[in-house]
């Protein structure tokens, strides 16, 4: 039996769900291989669907003695959805006990392979939403509550697609929430013409200390009611351990915490900011990411965190670049 702790609540908009403060991303417990940096040294050698499996389940069972109650998958997160489906099973937690999000949009197309050329490949239609969504039931089945488009750009004319709105919106009226996750320096653009389409119950979107540029957009969206969940708080790695910026680490030695504590915190304070999701891929990982809700207002508001920003278009062109390991 695991026995949780109390965890910061909150409701993802007026009309959404309830979920914790910080949420389980299972981007990198998925599949064997992901962006983040230093991920093959946390998953580990036998990169086997057992393992990983086994390795995911860990952390799932680590986040839920912490009070971590919103897990968020998608069906390109290779096994995500499996592997969550079949812990809820074993664990016996009923529907309705913890918060489960997933999107669609993207296939996982790396066939189990750390050397894939094509990890995952997009496609933003109807068509997709047809297929995609009864795969996600099949797995997650009443445990769903939020079902999101994965990675919207305005690009993509997903946003107004009359076919993919009318699948979601009677989803909705089938007691699911819908959302969007948003990517690129062009987000907040996004995040706005979401706002306007007025579709949606909750918007993800990537802020952290060196991409903080859709902060006001998820201002806007948050005063326009949808829920706020931020990924990518530490940067795929970025601002944590060793890889942290040197200012970064200064005002995390100065509050005995770590990088990636006060990065996660400084997300948390934005006012904005429902659910943050820690991208742990191991428990220490975790633990370490749940030590954010720890961390003094003041670090947050420390002037060396503000110089960390990037320009939002150098932001991504670094990403695009990270290795899958």
């Amino acid at each position: 039996m695991i026995v949780p702790t109390p965890l910061p609540t909150t409701r993802l908009g007026r009309s959404g769900p309830p979920a914790t403060r910080i949420g389980l991303g299972l981007a990198a417990l998925g599949r064997p291989s992901y962006i983040t940096v230093g991920h093959a040294a946390d998953v580990g050698p036998d990169r086997s669907v057992a393992a990983v499996r086994e390795h995911a389940h860990a952390v799932l069972d680590a986040a839920f003695a912490a009070g971590v109650r919103y897990f968020d998958a998608a069906r390109s997160y290779g096994l995500a959805e499996d592997f969550l489906a079949g812990w809820l099973d074993e664990r016996d937690i009923a529907p309705g006990a913890v918060t489960v999000g997933s999107k669609w949009g993207y296939r996982y197309t790396a066939d189990w392979r750390d050397d894939a050329e094509t990890h995952e490949v997009k496609e933003l239609s109807g068509a997709m939403l047809r297929r995609q969504l009864p795969e996600t039931r099949e797995h997650l089945g009443d445990h769903l509550s939020l079902y999101q488009i994965h990675s919207a750009t305005l690009d993509s004319g997903v946003l107004d697609d009359a076919d993919v709105l009318d699948q979601l919106t009677a989803l909705r009226d089938g007691g699911v929430a819908i959302g969007l996750s948003a990517t690129g320096p062009d987000q907040a653009a996004t995040i706005e013409h979401a706002i306007a389409v007025g579709a949606f119950d909750t918007v993800q979107a990537t802020w952290n200390l060196h991409e903080p540029s859709a902060g006001a957009a998820l201002q806007r969206a948050h005063d326009a009611g949808m829920g706020v969940i931020v990924k990518e708080a530490v940067a795929n790695g970025r601002l944590t351990g060793q890889a942290a910026p040197a200012a970064l680490q200064q005002v995390a030695d100065a509050h005995a915490t770590s990088a990636d504590a006060v990065a996660i915190a400084a997300a948390l304070a934005q006012p904005w900011a429902d659910v943050v999701l820690s991208g742990a891929s191991t428990p220490p990982m975790l633990t370490s990411n749940l030590a954010a809700l720890h961390v003094p207002p003041e670090a947050t508001r420390d002037p060396r965190l503000v110089a960390l920003a990037e320009p939002a278009a150098d932001y991504w062109s670094a990403r695009s670049r990270l290795p899958w390991t």
